[in-house]
């Protein structure tokens, strides 16, 4: 995952959980300036233990943070825990389904 599209995820979590860039930098344990500049691209990338912090304040998670397409994440989840507990015939007939959709 490229720099620009890590910081859009942290944008997009700190978004859907109403947090400031100032909150959110603090509940991190850092400067309070931090995401800021870190949103504002100031030359520097998160760690990925910066980032975990960030999915934990944010009550998100590594997974869903580096998934393909972060918006779908909770419906792709769901569906793969249905599926787990779909008979083999079921999943069968979704493949099919999805093979020709």
């Amino acid at each position: 995952m490229e720099l620009n599209e890590i910081i859009k995820r942290i944008s997009q979590l700190r978004t859907r959980e109403k947090l400031s860039a100032r909150e959110l930098s603090l509940r991190i344990g850092k400067n309070e300036a931090y995401i800021n500049r870190l949103e504002y691209r100031k030359n520097f990338e998160p760690s990925i233990s910066v980032i975990n912090d960030i999915t934990q304040v944010c009550d998100s998670s590594l997974e869903e943070f580096f998934y393909y397409d972060i918006d779908q994440y909770q419906n792709d989840k769901y569906i793969i825990q249905l599926l787990k507990k779909s008979k083999p015939e079921i999943k069968q007939a979704i493949i099919k389904i999805l093979e020709n959709s």
